[in-house]
């Protein structure tokens, strides 16, 4: 577990890549293919993190609480990266 914490450090992304090589059984009881997870670790990291983490007992109670801060976090990230790019005078595409 503190390892898990630590790499949440280095980003969802990374823990997730980490979390597959070490207990991959549990993304296989959650995910049925590859592409789902494929698609949420490059458009929605934290989604899927929190997914993986509460979709092999059922998602229920808290755990949709949890599934909502992620959404908040990976949309926050994409406006965060939005605003940067505009502070540094990059025009919008």
């Amino acid at each position: 577990m503190c390892l898990f914490v630590i790499l949440l450090f280095f980003g969802p992304r990374s823990a997730l890549a980490i979390w597959w090589l070490v207990d991959m059984p549990r993304f296989n009881l959650t995910f049925d293919s590859l592409w789902l997870p494929l698609l949420g670790f490059l458009l929605a990291p934290w989604t899927t993190l929190i997914y993986v983490f509460v979709a092999p007992g059922g998602v229920n109670g808290f755990d949709w609480f949890l599934l909502g801060l992620a959404v908040a976090a990976d949309i926050a990230g994409y406006g965060a990266s939005g605003r940067y790019q505009q502070r540094r005078g990059v025009p919008a595409s």
